[in-house]
């Protein structure tokens, strides 16, 4: 099928004047003497536009802003100006429309906190939607009856980073939380135990690359860490073991062996462990890769 457009000249018919196009209303008017010269015009300016991501397929739709989980009430939602309503009886329907209910309000409350806890640890769009579903269900199976909302957000976060292995410990969290590491423990054991979720394990292998940046250590020194404790992993079970020990481990052997100088004291602080933990996880390491470190 084609479609013929007529393209409607930049002068007025009748006078001969300039004229000018209104986007809101889709008209084409002289400037002049304010003849309407065209109107009900087309917006073509996405036309022809293919989309192959996303990203794209958003930025081309003009049905306004896209639905999004991360909304209490999903972007659905309408508010009432109520300034220009003189009706009484409308001024008071549009009063209680602004009124939450219990669900929508504990969900705002809930994304509010896992947007800022997510915002300064810098989550992932998709590590935030699947601790929002988790939550969802949560409130669904009324486990919040009785226990912290801050408390049970925390506890999904913590979930939702091991579930997509970003590498965020609990500790951070807990930093990050307005509430006590006790509270977030035991939600975080309700969680698991009444949505029979499986529990997977933070992988500390992924979070040398971030230690290694924050000791300044070179690429190499990081490289040669995840070599010897992915070997260690392979050669010995970690259940117990907290994954920062290891990391913190690995580096100082790392650097030591390479003669780059880092202090016990400047690992453990910014890491977060404690320098008697890392000693052990030291000489753990040393009893058995030391003889395999010398062939990679």
């Amino acid at each position: 099928m084609v479609v013929e457009i007529d393209i409607v000249s930049n002068t007025c018919p009748e006078c001969g004047g300039a004229t000018i196009i209104s986007q809101e209303r889709g008209e084409t008017v002289c400037k002049q003497c304010g003849l309407v010269v065209g109107e009900r015009g087309l917006d073509i300016n996405h036309s022809g536009i293919r989309a192959y991501s996303k990203h794209e397929k958003d930025k081309k739709e003009r049905t306004g802003s896209p639905m999004s989980i991360l909304m209490p009430d999903i972007g659905l939602s309408t508010v009432i100006d109520r300034t220009k309503i003189k009706n009484p009886d409308l001024r008071r329907a549009a009063k209680w429309n602004t009124h939450l209910s219990w669900e929508k309000r504990n969900m705002l409350m809930a994304i509010t906190e896992l947007k800022r806890i997510g915002g300064n640890l810098n989550f992932p769009e998709r590590v935030k939607k699947s601790a929002v579903r988790l939550y969802k269900e949560v409130f669904k199976r009324q486990l919040l009856r009785g226990r912290s909302i801050n408390g049970m957000v925390a506890a999904c976060a913590y979930y939702a980073c091991k579930d997509e292995r970003v590498p965020i410990t609990l500790q951070e969290i807990l930093d990050e939380a307005s509430i006590s590491d006790n509270i977030v423990k035991k939600c975080y054991k309700i969680l698991v135990r009444e949505l029979n979720l499986r529990i997977s394990h933070i992988d500390p292998v992924s979070l040398i690359p971030r230690y290694s940046a924050d000791l300044n250590l070179g690429i190499e020194i990081e490289k040669e860490a995840m070599r010897v404790l992915q070997n260690y992993i392979n050669k010995r079970s970690i259940s117990g073991k907290d994954p920062k020990g290891l990391c913190a481990g690995s580096l100082y052997l790392v650097s030591k062996l390479r003669n780059v100088k880092v202090s016990q004291k400047d690992i453990s602080r910014i890491i977060g462990v404690t320098e008697v933990t890392l000693r052990s996880r030291y000489k753990e390491l040393l009893k058995n890769i030391t003889l395999n470190f010398k062939g990679q």
